[in-house]
């Protein structure tokens, strides 16, 4: 399936310890960041760093430093 397909937002369901959970609500949190930013961040740095690209616009963008 190609990305065009694609005009909205996907969930995506992870299973994590609830240490780990509650520790990364506690740095978001810090950081007046959601724990979604935080993973949609990570997903789209983890995708670019493998040659990807994606029509990511500004607007999905979480903030803070690269």
């Amino acid at each position: 399936m190609r990305f065009a397909e694609y005009d909205h937002a996907m969930r995506l369901t992870v299973l994590i310890d609830p240490e780990k959970k509650l520790a990364l609500e506690q740095v978001c949190a810090e950081q007046d960041l959601t724990p979604s930013q935080v993973v949609r961040r990570l997903i789209r740095d983890y995708v670019a760093r493998h040659g990807v690209t994606t029509r990511c616009g500004p607007d999905q963008r979480a903030p803070g430093p690269a």
